[in-house]
């Protein structure tokens, strides 16, 4: 088996202080591999998101570390996690966090703007991350003017548009009905497939489990016993 592209080495985390505090993440460690759909299933509460978050650079942890591609993402300044997020960490959430007054290309290209990729290569690379995600007659819409399905798959194109190595994805399917939370995670699967991209997602919704390589099961910030996937 190929090295980690993730390492969680006895990662905990705590808001708050004395009687107040709480343990959202508990001692957890764990490692995701390129190619491989690491699901994490809990309830709302158990640790999911502040997980995912420290994992991206989003947040840091009271104590442990963690590893993408080598780096130690809990070390790394700000401008350090900025560049990891910008050119190695894709994020895909709940609420797909599109901007209302740009289309959907538009919405694809700005990780590149950002990262000052030249307008011809940014163009040509848009127009093949909408065709990946099978929605390259509706470049010029604008979210409004989508599906909740639709406006997922922008997201998702979004998240790849710098090429990461790494796809975090928070609750993706949790706005959507069952039949197109299946699509857009048959679409994450097709992605690391096709990829290499190691995609790490939470999830509490089991009919989607079966797509995952691996399933970890978190209960208050613990990781419970380990869930085989299909």
């Amino acid at each position: 088996m190929t090295e980690p592209l993730v390492v969680v080495e006895n990662v905990s985390r705590v808001f708050g202080h004395g009687a107040r505090q709480v343990h959202a993440v508990r001692g957890v460690s764990l490692a995701a591999h390129p190619g491989e759909v690491l699901a994490i299933r809990g309830r709302s509460g158990a640790g999911k998101t502040t997980r995912l978050n420290i994992i991206g650079g989003l947040d840091r942890p009271t104590s442990g570390r963690v590893l993408v591609a080598g780096k130690d993402v809990t070390a790394a300044s700000g401008r350090q996690l900025l560049r990891m997020r910008r050119d190695t960490i894709g994020f895909v959430f709940q609420s797909f966090g599109l901007i209302p007054i740009l289309s959907a290309a538009e919405n694809v290209g700005v990780p590149m703007r950002l990262a000052k990729v030249r307008p011809a290569v940014r163009d040509e690379r848009v127009a093949m991350l909408l065709e990946l995600v099978g929605l390259g007659a509706h470049a010029a819409q604008r979210p409004y003017e989508l599906s909740g399905g639709q406006q997922q798959r922008v997201a998702i194109a979004r998240a790849l548009a710098n090429g990461p190595r790494l796809l975090i994805a928070d609750e993706p399917t949790g706005q959507l009905d069952s039949e197109t939370g299946r699509q857009i995670m048959d679409l994450i699967r097709a992605v690391v497939t096709a990829r290499g991209t190691t995609a790490i997602v939470a999830t509490h919704d089991a009919a989607l489990l079966d797509l995952a390589d691996r399933v970890i099961v978190l209960r208050d910030g613990q990781v419970a016993d380990p869930v085989p996937a299909g």
